[in-house]
């Protein structure tokens, strides 16, 4: 159960930090969730690229382990 919810999680981080570095790439004064942070938009497109290759990180480990302890397949 914790692994799903990992996995989940994971998706999460993935799609808000995609959707918010494709956003932010179209439109440089909306940050979304990471207005607050400094730097500009190098640090705020920074940050979406981090929270995404953690949530691909996550998603990707995590699925591996359900799909390993899964035992209907």
């Amino acid at each position: 159960m914790k692994h799903v919810v990992l996995l989940v999680l994971g998706m999460v981080l993935l799609v808000v930090g995609a959707q918010g570095g494709i956003r932010l790439l179209a439109d440089h004064d909306n940050a979304g969730v990471l207005q607050w942070l400094p730097g500009g938009f190098a640090g705020q497109l920074g940050g979406f690229v981090v929270m995404t290759l953690v949530g691909v990180t996550l998603a990707a480990r995590s699925g591996a382990h359900v799909r390993r302890s899964d035992p209907g397949q």
